[in-house]
């Protein structure tokens, strides 16, 4: 009761995360909500991403609280890994009853947590939904379609998803076209990575190196596969410095394949520590070249104008490609030794920043759900 005026109780939202990538998607809306006066925000983090270098630091750049829910699930196959996901979440709604689920991304823990939601009738809600490589031997694609199949509200990035989600007959009154909410991220907190001494700290000059991020098992499981990006590196180093933070997994492999002394001979080649948001988002924005394998990187490159070459045969965000400055390069090693060259010369390409991609996503998913809940 207010002012003698009975109020309405808030609605609760769970926002689940589960790896880096969810975090800069759920920091926003989690802010969003928190600002409308008309929401209980609800953070659960499943542990998928559960090291300190992995996932705090994430919470602490991105300004998140504790999260409201830990589950702690830990590394395992992809389907030990969504099992433990399903099992946990599933005595969370039933001791929480939220009023929607939001899931965002592809990774495991969204696969797992839309199931759940759905089969106990919370609606969910999909945020980077309807993006699609066409490349079934990727499990984040598997992900994508089965989470958008149940989903109830499906939230667009990108004018691809929108044609991808009619094409396999989702109702228009589902979809949402809202941009690209990593974005709110980037610009919430591009003045604070400008501040970031990170360069002076490893002896990097803007302009001056060349930022690595490689995970896909095509491109660093098994000796041959290292053996190619460690060939691609030296190329680089004709003309720069090659900065790659790597992934602890990652590293224990050059270490058991005894490719650390070639590395180490290499003074231009410079290993680093996975890095913080921020420390990231200042290496990105200062680099000559990105050469990644990662969704989201082609999306911050783009809007950061920095060149990004892919290396994959597919991507699902060819928004980054027709709009942006990503170039899919594909994994021959020949091929990508030319094209990083070739920009690292001077000839790379230009690009702008996609429609909607403008930090206000969250503001416009936050408008959807009252929307949403006003007509329910």
């Amino acid at each position: 009761m207010l002012n003698g005026k009975e109020t309405k109780p808030l609605k609760k939202i769970l926002l689940v995360a589960g790896a880096r990538p969810n975090f800069m998607k759920i920091a926003p809306l989690h802010n969003a909500l928190v600002k409308s006066n008309k929401y209980k925000s609800i953070i659960l983090h499943t542990g998928q991403h559960y090291d300190a270098k992995m996932s705090k630091v994430f919470f602490d750049d991105l300004g998140l609280p504790e999260p409201d829910i830990y589950l702690g699930i830990g590394s395992g196959s992809h389907a030990e890994q969504t099992a433990k996901v399903m099992i946990d979440f599933e005595k969370v709604l039933q001791k929480e009853i939220p009023d929607m689920v939001v899931v965002v991304g592809d990774v495991n823990s969204t696969l797992a947590c839309s199931i759940v939601a759905a089969k106990l009738l919370v609606p969910v809600a999909h945020v980077e939904s309807g993006l699609r490589s066409g490349d079934r031997e990727m499990p984040e694609e598997i992900n994508r379609i089965v989470t958008d199949s149940i989903s109830d509200l499906l939230f667009v990035s990108e004018p691809s998803g929108m044609h991808n989600l009619v094409a396999e007959g989702k109702p228009d009154e589902r979809m949402f076209f809202v941009g690209n909410i990593m974005i709110d991220s980037l610009v919430n907190h591009i003045q604070k990575a400008n501040e970031s001494d990170i360069l002076e700290k490893v002896g990097l000059e803007p302009q001056k190196y060349t930022l690595i991020t490689l995970h896909r098992p095509s491109n660093v499981d098994g000796k041959e596969n290292l053996q190619k990006a460690l060939r691609i590196f030296k190329q680089i180093t004709l003309v720069s410095t090659v900065v790659f933070p790597v992934h602890p997994r990652t590293r224990k492999r050059f270490e058991d394949f005894g490719l650390m002394d070639e590395i180490n001979a290499n003074k231009k080649i410079m290993l680093l520590d996975p890095q913080g948001y921020i420390e990231f988002l200042k290496l990105m924005k200062d680099a000559a070249l990105v050469l990644t394998d990662s969704g989201g990187i082609q999306e911050e490159t783009t809007v950061l104008g920095v060149p990004c070459l892919t290396m994959r045969e597919n991507t699902e965000r060819p928004v980054t490609i027709t709009v942006g400055t990503n170039q899919l390069v594909g994994t021959e090693e020949s091929e990508v030794k030319a094209k990083a060259m070739e920009v690292l010369s001077g000839t790379t390409k230009t690009g702008k920043i996609p429609e909607k991609w403008d930090g206000k996503t969250a503001e416009r998913i936050v408008e959807c759900f009252d929307n949403v809940f006003a007509q329910w």
